[in-house]
């Protein structure tokens, strides 16, 4: 069983002034790994609070995936991929580019998406749009991919492609 994390980036959210409706889509999706979710948390657009989050999910919580929704765009408070970059120990430029490139698809504005993809410790970490039905298109790009991910961040020796 794969354990996760959902943390969601709303000003308005973690003031109880919005629903948060992307991290209950992810929630909804991601019981197919099959996975549970460990920890669930609504957070301001604060730099400095996304990284002490991220932390705790990796390194106290030891959770295999953190899936955070929101501050991905170009706004002043879209802070959720900078914050992520100062806390990933590698970067999974693939995951985050098979988002934007089936995005592509369905709105040019997922060229102004600047997501990380990457791992920490022993966990992935996803960074995901903000809007229920953003977050569910590009969690479904590498919801096949996440099992497979985690296996091998954990030392996992199994082959990644098969004959």
């Amino acid at each position: 069983m794969i354990t996760v994390g959902i943390l969601t980036m709303s000003d308005k959210g973690s003031r109880g002034e919005r629903e948060d409706l992307s991290g209950k889509e992810i929630e909804r999706m991601i019981k197919d790994l099959p996975a549970e979710v460990k920890a669930y948390e609504i957070i301001p657009d604060e730099a400095d609070i996304i990284k002490a989050k991220l932390k705790e999910f990796t390194d106290q919580k030891r959770l295999d995936v953190i899936l955070t929704t929101g501050g991905t765009g170009v706004s002043p408070r879209d802070v959720t991929p900078d914050a992520t970059r100062e806390v990933i120990e590698k970067e999974l430029p693939g995951m985050t580019e098979a988002m934007r490139a089936e995005s592509m698809k369905k709105t040019p504005n997922a060229m102004i998406s600047r997501a990380v993809c990457g791992i920490r410790k022993q966990s992935l970490i996803i960074n995901l749009p903000g809007s229920p039905k953003a977050a569910r298109e590009n969690l479904a790009v590498v919801l096949p991919a996440i099992s497979h991910a985690v296996e091998k961040i954990k030392g996992g020796q199994e082959e990644c492609g098969k004959a």
